[in-house]
């Protein structure tokens, strides 16, 4: 009866999409086309425009403005040149400006875009709108690169994380600078025999406070959105690149010790070795290998004040799992994902609240383009067993296939499957296998009004116990500039065990509608602002045997009234106001810090209101910040909260930062006042565009911990580093002892070969 009750709306949305289908053209734009000339030319990289290959063919110019108005020409002329080789494809820049003194907050790679002097150019290889790489760099030589999935239709599309082989250089001019990329063909996938791309570039201005583009794109969108796009014309079909194989072996060192473990009496020593291997099987599909791979100089996560009883979503930032990021992990929405590849390889020390690795012995990654329409990925990684823990070693296979349908959009199958390696050898409990299984359908229309997915996914476990094995989402966005209208609703059974996902509710129904007015002013201080709501009501399905609610019951509710304001001098504002209505199906202690006897029971219905405001100074001030004080209702008690983060520049040599998270919580008796502090001082730091030390304080006392990590890196060759990196954790209960939980030091080093 459910999947019925769910078939018939989800029946009248695809009939919706597929109509969709049939937009016209994007207004009247028009988009241009830029021919390449192939030469022979040595192309040196040191920001002057000496060669003759650049001024071959015409290049790209008559930029459109994005901010502060969508309507106008470029203040700031920019101007860019393409040529190539064999072996690369060559980009210059020519950016001119009103002077010399360009805004470059700090050396660091993979800066950010708003508040710096930069270019970045996105390369849309397949043309299908879905999928770009996207390499950047400011006056001062210092590179960025990211993997643009989903269309750039939103800010999660954008993986800044993604690193590559590439070079570059730029040269500062009285009133203008230069900067020329050279990128390998091998370092980004295509068809081979292709004779355009699509292309796009955008650019920030900080001395005239504009940003610009060279296809216009409307304000009610994002700079990287992929529908704007112009075409990259070759002169000669593109070849498959020669062999195409990468070898990233490293090295490893570490000292440890574990303070809390009486057993141990002194620090343990370790060395390992391990890499991965790139291989490019075509032009378009690429086969990633690694064995005994090491993840101890990934940044760690910044860590949040939990007031929700609901596990937080981090985003994955090893590099093993990035390329093709999107074809594994992009079903679904972000709350309810069949596959988030942090499940492996990562466990949570519930002591500090800190990721611990679960050793990943080896795996293997199939993924890229079959053809311009047909993209697929293969995944497969086994892990070692866990006898802390009693639990076997697990082996982990995850299959999508991703198909372009009508113009821009998609129908993807996944598969995932999680199996216990000699499970009779383990007496603690868990599942032999899970596995899961699913399609969507992802809308793009032609003229870029339309998006949305609709979805099924069923789980296959071995428990016989639990019924309503299978999710269903649906989603539509209707977008125009003065306005955007959604509706969303989610069906997660009680039987939805994905335990490779990221599924931290389950046996409920939501429904969501939002709607959001646009407004951009052609005068005055604020370039835009919108008001709106959201709204969502969920449901308790009623077949987890918790007797509180009745069937379809209404568990939770929640409407939250928005109005946000863009000032052109980059600053942000925005006030909400946010009521809930919470039913709780399980004692509940929101502040997590009272003793074991004291929470809110089971049962209790909680009605709330509360209020905030959001405030993001310019981001060209030396000295940054954001304030956010909230103040209301809480449960059956008060909240007052302030949150944010102070920042000091001082380029281009790096920043300081504070970001801080205070909350004062008062329930009704017996709770005793709550004061939750999360502090995180920040110290990072460029010596050279090469090397860098980063210092990250966290103290956290929802956890009693206080955590240090420091990572100091020397890429010394493109794509090759040598790090250091220190981790503490203090205990910080007023009642305990000041004492170290534990200590690490870790020393090591990555190189990159091509053979």
């Amino acid at each position: 009866m459910m999947k019925q009750f769910l078939l018939f709306p989800s029946f009248f949305f695809l009939s919706l999409l597929l109509h969709a289908q049939d937009g016209t053209k994007i207004g009247q734009t028009i988009y241009p086309d830029l021919h390449l000339k192939k030469t022979t030319e040595k192309i040196v990289l040191d920001g002057q425009l000496n060669e003759a290959a650049w001024f071959a063919a015409a290049g790209a110019s008559d930029f459109w403005q994005f901010f502060p108005s969508d309507s106008a020409r470029a203040g700031g002329e920019t101007e860019i040149y393409m040529t190539y080789d064999e072996n690369n494809l060559y980009v210059a820049v020519k950016c001119y400006s009103s002077s010399n003194q360009f805004l470059i907050p700090t050396l660091k790679r993979d800066y950010s875009f708003r508040n710096s002097d930069n270019i970045s150019i996105l390369f849309d290889t397949y043309n299908d709108q879905t999928n770009a790489y996207l390499f950047g760099m400011n006056p001062e030589g210092v590179r960025r690169e990211a993997l643009i999935s989903s269309g750039g239709r939103d800010r999660s599309a954008f993986d800044g994380s993604w690193d590559n082989k590439w070079d570059g250089e730029a040269k500062k001019y009285e009133n203008y600078w230069i900067a020329e990329f050279a990128i390998p063909f091998k370092t980004i996938r295509f068809t081979e025999g292709s004779t355009r791309w699509r292309f796009n570039a955008y650019r920030n201005d900080t001395q005239i406070n504009e940003i610009t583009s060279w296809v216009n794109i409307p304000r009610n969108n994002i700079l990287m959105d992929l529908t704007y796009m112009g075409n990259m014309i070759w002169d000669e079909p593109l070849q498959k690149p020669k062999t195409n194989i990468s070898v990233i072996p490293y090295t490893a060192g570490s000292v440890i010790r574990d303070f809390e473990n009486l057993d141990e009496t002194k620090a343990v020593t370790d060395f390992s070795f391990g890499g991965d291997a790139k291989i490019a099987v075509t032009s378009g599909l690429n086969l990633d290998l690694t064995v005994n791979p090491d993840f101890s100089q990934v940044e760690v996560d910044q860590q949040v004040t939990n007031l929700d009883r609901f596990e937080i979503f981090f985003p994955e930032k090893r590099q093993f799992f990035l390329e093709n990021a999107d074809l594994f992990g992009s079903f679904g929405p972000s709350r309810v994902n069949p596959f988030f590849s942090r499940r492996i390889g990562v466990a949570i020390d519930t002591a500090t609240g800190q990721n611990v690795q679960n050793k990943i012995l080896y795996g293997a990654r199939l993924s890229g383009k079959l053809n311009d329409k047909l993209r697929v990925g293969l995944l497969n990684m086994q892990t070692a067993k866990q006898l802390d823990n009693d639990l076997p070693s697990f082996n982990y296979t995850v299959a999508a296939v991703e198909q372009r349908v009508f113009k821009r959009s998609n129908i993807a199958f996944m598969a995932v499957n999680k199996q216990a390696i000699n499970a009779e050898d383990f007496s603690s409990s868990f599942n032999e296998y899970n596995r899961v299984a699913g399609l969507e359908y992802r809308l793009a229309s032609a003229d870029n009004r339309w998006i949305g997915k609709s979805n099924y996914f069923q789980a296959f476990t071995p428990s016989e116990d639990k019924t309503d094995k299978f999710t269903h989402f649906t989603q539509l966005v209707y977008n125009r500039r003065k306005y955007r209208i959604e509706w969303a609703h989610l069906y997660v059974g009680d039987g939805y065990d994905a335990e490779v996902g990221f599924v931290p509710r389950k046996d409920i129904l939501l429904l969501s509608p939002e709607l959001s007015l646009n407004f951009y002013p052609k005068k005055g201080t604020i370039s835009e602002h919108n008001v709106g709501f959201d709204a969502r009501w969920i449901y308790k399905v009623g077949k987890d045997d918790n007797l509180i609610q009745q069937d379809f019951g209404l568990a939770d509710m929640g409407l939250e009234f928005f109005w946000r304001f863009n000032f052109r001098s980059t600053a942000r504002l925005s006030a909400n106001v946010d009521y809930n209505r919470i039913l709780l199906l399980s004692d509940f202690d929101p502040t997590r810090i009272q003793s074991d006897e004291i929470f809110l029971p089971a049962g209790s219905v909680h009605k709330f209101t509360t209020f905030s405001l959001n405030y993001n100074s310019s981001q060209f001030n030396l000295f940054e910040w954001e304030l956010e004080p909230t103040v209301g209702q809480f449960y059956n008690g008060f909240r007052a909260g302030l949150q944010g983060s102070f920042t000091y520049k001082y380029p281009p040599f790096g920043f300081v930062s504070l970001d801080y998270s205070y909350n004062h919580i008062e329930l009704d008796a017996p709770f005793e006042s709550a004061d939750l502090w999360l502090v995180g001082p920040r110290i990072d730091l460029t010596f050279s565009k090469k090397v860098f030390l980063t210092t990250f304080i966290q103290y956290n006392n929802q956890f009693d911990n206080l955590n240090i990590n420091a990572r100091f890196q020397w890429r010394f060759k493109p794509v090759s580093d040598f790090f250091l990196v220190y981790t503490d954790n203090y205990i910080t209960n007023p009642f305990d002892q000041f004492g170290v939980r534990n200590r690490a030091i870790v020393a090591k080093l990555t190189y990159w070969l091509n053979l």
